[in-house]
């Protein structure tokens, strides 16, 4: 294929026919003009797939915030961020010669036509719940046909996640088999027993057994979660983000009398703390 031909395939023509090459073509580009030994990048060339983890992470969670806060500029800017880190991957991957963007995208969108035979096929799906259940069928299927070995449930669940997330998945997915407190209250009343087991361990001077019983309320709270089918991670947000809020206030109120919190002591903060309080009811 020539230079020209393969230019004009992953192009596109203006309103006057020229031929313009697509904005994805362009960022694949881009990055493999970084990534070349001869005259990229200094610090583009040093990245491996461990260093980069981390910025693809980091991206993820900006696209959310963007979406949290309602900002649709910010969030197409995120959204190219995040895409710029999946053109990376697939560019050292390409150089590695295990697989190219273009693989990326074939696999997710075999993966989506597979996962949908509802929309693709004949399958028959009324109700969202119903194509819940189809879905983790249809993926429980790809992990069997994946494990090369005995395959545990949870073996898949991938331990870089976040602690609170991936105590959720956890517990969502060992639910899916019956592996399950029966009723929200019964979490709660082993939430009560958990903290007491916490309290104990506190009061008897082990930190390390109290590290331990924190980690098991924490997974609780989790199963609670579930249970309410809330996002864990999401609301323990919007809980940060109400104290950043509330104790902002503290700050602004106690720099208007000339003082700041290190000035103060807690039964003035605290006051101040309840005034922001009432003020967002």
């Amino acid at each position: 294929m020539s230079a020209a031909s393969e230019h004009t395939s992953t192009g596109w023509s203006d309103p006057v026919g020229n031929v313009r090459e697509s904005p994805i073509a362009e960022l694949l580009g881009i990055m493999a003009r970084l990534r070349d030994p001869n005259g990229g990048c200094a610090w583009d060339l040093e990245q491996t797939f461990a260093t980069i983890a981390p910025y693809t992470v980091e991206e993820a969670y900006e696209v959310a915030d963007a979406i949290r806060r309602g900002s649709m500029a910010d969030l197409a800017e995120e959204l190219g961020d995040l895409l710029l880190q999946v053109v990376f991957h697939a560019q050292m991957a390409r150089e590695a010669g295990a697989f190219d963007f273009d693989d990326v995208a074939r696999g997710v969108n075999a993966k989506m036509i597979r996962r949908h035979p509802h929309v693709f096929g004949d399958a028959e799906v009324r109700t969202a719940a119903e194509q819940t259940a189809a879905w983790e069928e249809i993926k429980a299927a790809e992990r069997s046909g994946k494990a090369k070995g005995a395959m545990g449930l949870l073996d898949d669940i991938a331990a870089t996640l976040p602690a609170l997330t991936r105590a959720a998945k956890l517990s969502r997915r060992a639910a899916r088999v019956g592996f399950a407190w029966p009723d929200i209250r019964s979490v709660l009343a082993k939430l009560h027993e958990e903290v007491s087991e916490l309290e104990a361990e506190i009061a008897a001077g082990d930190r390390d057994a109290a590290r331990s019983e924190l980690g098991d309320v924490l997974f609780v709270c989790a199963n609670i979660a579930r249970e309410l089918d809330v996002d864990p991670e999401d609301a323990l947000r919007e809980t940060n983000a109400k104290f950043t809020r509330r104790f902002g206030h503290i700050e602004r109120a106690l720099a208007a009398r000339g003082s700041s919190p290190e000035q103060s002591n807690l039964a003035e903060m605290d006051v101040l703390w309840n005034e922001a309080k009432h003020a967002e009811r």
